[in-house]
C-alpha cells in the first residue's frame, strides 16, 4: 500500500474561526446550501447572479420562504426556457431550472405537500435538459426489494470504453440528477462513460418505493451493477465515486465488490454515526432543537431510515461505520476531505487512512480555506473536485 496526503495550501486560520460564514446567511445549513447550489453553476446546473439576487428575497430560517424563493426562480428560467430558440441556451435554462427547484424543496419537512408535485418538476426540467441539448443517455429501473433503483448511463464519446467507467453514487440527501452537475459533465467531457445510481434512501427509491437506507451497500451496489452487465459490454475497469455521505457508501460496496477497481471517498466518512452524533444530541435538547440545522437533520434523518424516535435513530446509524470492513478493502482509494468540514470530523481522514491495511494505494486530498475548498465535499469550488479526481484516474489507471 502505498499513501500520499496532498494539502492544497497550509490554512489561513484554524477552522474554528471560520464557522458561521456570513456571506449569504448567518446560519450554516442556509449557508451552505446556497453555496452548494452555486457550485454547479461550472457545469451549467446554475448562473451565479440569477442565484445571487434570489437570495436577498429569503428569509433566513424560514423553508417555506427558502421554498418560494427558489422556486419563482425555477418558474422564471422555464419561461425563459420555453421562449429560447437557441438549444443550448435552451437546453442550460431547463438545467439550471432543475437546480434551482430541487434547491427549494430541500429544506421542506419531509411530509409537506409541496413536496411530491416539486419531485415531479426537478425530474421534468433534468429531462427536457438532457433532451434538448441531446446528451446520449439510457434510463433503467433496477428491480431491488419490491421496489426499484433509479440509474442513468451516460456512454460517452468514441474511445469511452478504453477508459475506466466511472460510476457515481450520492449521500444522505442527494439525488441522482445532482451527481450529473457534481461530476457526471465534467467525467462525459473528458470521454469517460458514466453510471449514476440511486440506492435505499435516496430520491426515486425513498420517495416511491419508501425504502429506507442500509448500511450493507454491496447489495444495492451489486444490483445495478449486475442489471448493467445484462445489457452491456464489461468495462475494463469501474470506478465507484461516493459523494457526501457516499464516502461511506462507496467504500463499504468496495469492500465487497470486486468488479470495482478504484473507489473515491468525496468526502471521508468513516463513521456516519459518530457524524451525525451532535446532531441527534441537540435533537433532544428543547432549544437546541429549535435551531434550522438540528430540525432538518433530524427530520432527514427519520425520513430516509424509517426511524420514529431519537434512540433508534442513533441505533440506525452506529452501523455506518468503516471500521469493520475497511481492511478488505483491496483497490486503489482516493480520500478527498475538507480541513473545515462542518458534518464530518477532520480526524475521520486519518481514521481511514490507517484502517486501508490492504488497499492497492491511498491518495488523500484535504483541502484548506484559501483554496476554496474546505467545506464538505468541497461545496464551493467543484473545479478543485475534478483536477483531484480526474488526475488521479490518469495516475492510476493510464486513463
Amino acid at each position: 500500500m502505498t499513501a500520499t496526503a496532498s494539502i492544497a495550501e497550509t490554512p489561513a486560520q484554524p477552522a474554528s474561526s471560520i464557522k458561521g460564514n456570513t456571506r449569504f446567511f448567518r446560519n450554516q445549513t442556509y449557508y451552505f446550501e446556497a453555496l452548494r447550489a452555486l457550485m454547479q453553476a461550472p457545469t451549467g446546473g446554475a448562473d451565479v447572479n440569477e442565484v445571487l439576487e434570489m437570495l436577498k428575497l429569503i428569509t433566513e430560517g424560514d423553508a417555506h420562504s427558502w421554498f418560494a424563493a427558489w422556486t419563482a426562480l425555477a418558474d422564471r428560467v422555464i419561461a425563459l426556457a420555453e421562449r429560447t430558440r437557441d438549444p443550448l441556451s435552451k437546453g442550460n435554462a431547463y438545467m439550471r431550472a432543475h437546480t434551482y427547484q430541487r434547491t427549494g424543496e430541500f429544506l421542506l419537512p419531509p411530509d409537506d405537500p409541496e413536496r411530491p408535485p416539486s419531485w415531479q418538476k426537478t425530474q421534468a426540467y433534468f429531462q427536457k435538459g438532457l433532451d434538448v441539448l441531446g446528451v446520449a443517455h439510457e434510463a433503467m429501473a433496477v428491480p431491488y426489494q419490491g421496489g426499484a433503483l433509479r440509474t442513468l448511463y451516460f456512454p460517452g464519446r468514441a474511445g469511452s470504453e478504453a477508459k475506466p467507467l466511472i460510476v457515481l453514487v450520492g449521500g444522505y440527501d442527494s439525488v441522482l440528477e445532482e451527481l450529473y452537475f457534481m461530476l457526471g459533465r465534467a467525467a462525459l467531457e473528458r470521454g469517460y462513460a458514466v453510471l449514476m445510481y440511486e440506492g435505499p434512501g435516496q430520491g426515486d427509491a425513498l420517495r416511491r418505493h419508501g425504502m429506507t437506507f442500509t448500511p450493507a451497500w454491496e447489495g444495492p451496489t451489486a444490483a445495478v451493477l449486475d442489471a448493467f452487465l445484462r445489457s452491456h459490454a464489461r468495462p475494463a475497469r469501474t470506478v465507484l465515486i461516493g459523494m457526501s455521505m457516499g464516502g461511506y457508501l462507496a467504500p463499504r460496496a468496495a469492500a465487497f465488490e470486486p468488479r470495482i477497481d478504484g473507489v473515491v471517498a468525496w468526502d471521508t466518512l468513516f463513521d456516519f454515526g459518530q457524524a451525525v452524533r451532535p446532531s441527534l444530541e441537540a435533537a433532544g435538547n428543547p432549544i437546541a432543537s429549535k435551531s434550522p440545522d438540528v430540525k432538518w437533520a433530524y427530520d432527514n434523518a427519520r425520513w430516509t431510515t424509517g426511524t420514529s424516535n431519537l434512540e433508534d435513530t442513533r441505533e440506525a446509524f452506529a452501523a455506518y461505520t468503516l471500521a469493520p470492513v475497511a481492511e478488505r478493502i483491496v483497490q486503489d482509494v482516493l480520500i478527498l476531505a475538507g480541513a473545515e468540514d462542518h458534518m464530518v470530523p477532520l480526524h475521520q481522514t486519518a481514521d481511514f487512512q490507517k484502517a486501508l491495511v490492504n488497499a492497492r494505494s491511498v491518495t488523500t486530498w484535504m483541502f484548506d480555506h484559501a483554496s476554496g475548498g474546505a467545506e464538505h465535499c468541497q461545496v464551493g469550488n467543484v473545479t478543485l473536485v475534478h483536477a483531484a479526481v480526474f488526475d488521479w484516474l490518469i495516475d492510476k489507471f493510464g486513463a
